[in-house]
């Protein structure tokens, strides 16, 4: 169930510096295209305060957050779906994640070069996201090539693809991403497996300077973004690179200083990792007890059978039931025992739908 993001961005845009913050795996971050050739995986946590709560409830002996993966992509240039630049290479990464963060520059620093001569966000976005439209059009044609003439034949699968690459083409020559071309459920089946560019969700993460990070709606770049996006149905974070990659070498009290002295109330950083985590359609359920208080990935949609083969797949395997409670009716009560008292924790089964925050004990026999 490892899902994973992808960084991508124009060289120079500050994508290397975040990623650097984000995992402090220390990706080389030097003033010149191309110098994260191989993609930079790294593991980061996921910020919870409910993990902090439960574990003052509790007192266990430790606590574990839960994670997930970011991949630092080279930066893309135009032309790259023609494989300017070393683009093959990097479009297959972007392959690779199931949703992606693109970092656009909205800061002016003459010391930082910019590919194109100038600051201009929209224009970097469109140069991506048209890059990505393009790979994508290259393989909906080839295989639009091969299910026509099985069509033809009256082959039935054919015959029921062949519709939905041709809507998909026709969105693509609109430069429209395929996650903005509408199709049924039924019809996002068939494409499912061509694991398409522009079907993964889109987060852009507009990068501004020191100055200018405790009062970024003023910045005439991140408005563009933000409009920008808007019509892409996507989110916008706003983050300092530069800022991020320094907190990342402080401990958590200095943190909040620097935050304090900054005018922040949340790191870039935190809001990054939790809209990412909710792009990749991805929730939280907690387990706590005095040995260990967890927070666990699963998606969304999930039933307890599958929640608890996160843990192990025994605990799949041999389900037999799972003692539920919300997290907010435990904090309310304050322990188990009280929220059994007042009927807060649930017995469920086989089809229950887990939610975000359920505090869960599976029962199983193998």
């Amino acid at each position: 169930m490892a899902l994973t993001a992808g960084i991508v961005g124009l060289p120079n845009v500050g994508k290397s510096t975040l990623f650097n913050a984000i995992t402090k795996a220390g990706a080389e971050a030097a003033n010149y295209p191309f110098c994260t050739i191989d993609p930079n995986v790294g593991i980061v946590e996921v910020p919870d305060e409910r993990l902090d709560k439960l574990t003052e409830l509790v007192v266990p002996k430790k606590t574990v957050p839960t994670a997930f993966e970011f991949t630092d992509i080279a930066g893309i240039v135009e032309g790259a779906s023609k494989g300017e630049g070393l683009g093959n290479k990097f479009l297959s990464h972007i392959r690779e994640v199931d949703a992606i963060c693109q970092v656009v520059r909205c800061f002016v620093d003459e010391n930082i070069t910019h590919v194109a001569g100038k600051v201009s966000p929209i224009d970097d976005i469109e140069i991506i996201n048209l890059e990505l439209i393009l790979a994508d059009m290259e393989s909906v044609d080839k295989r639009l090539a091969r299910v026509s003439k099985m069509a033809k034949q009256k082959d039935k699968a054919a015959m029921i693809e062949e519709p939905v690459l041709l809507k998909l083409k026709e969105g693509f020559e609109n430069e429209l991403a395929a996650r903005s071309v509408e199709l049924t459920d039924d019809e996002y089946q068939v494409i499912k497996g061509m694991h398409l560019l522009t079907i993964k969700p889109m987060l852009y993460v507009a990068n501004v300077s020191e100055d200018e990070i405790a009062d970024a709606d003023n910045n005439p770049y991140v408005q563009q973004v933000r409009d920008f996006a808007e019509k892409d149905n996507a989110e916008v974070i706003v983050v300092c690179a530069k800022i991020e990659e320094e907190m990342a070498e402080l401990e958590d009290d200095e943190k909040e200083m620097f935050l304090e002295e900054l005018g922040i109330k949340e790191s870039g950083l935190d809001q990054l990792i939790k809209a990412t985590y909710n792009l990749l359609g991805l929730a939280t359920y907690f387990t706590a007890g005095v040995q260990e208080v967890r927070a666990w990935t699963f998606i969304k949609g999930m039933k307890a059978p599958q929640c608890a083969g996160v843990i192990h797949t025994d605990f799949e395997r041999g389900f037999i039931r799972a003692e539920t409670v919300a997290y907010d009716d435990l904090v309310e009560n304050g322990s188990m025992a009280a929220a059994k008292e007042a009927g807060k924790v649930r017995l469920e089964g086989k089809e229950y739908i887990v939610k975000d925050g359920d505090v869960m004990l599976f029962r199983f026999n193998v």
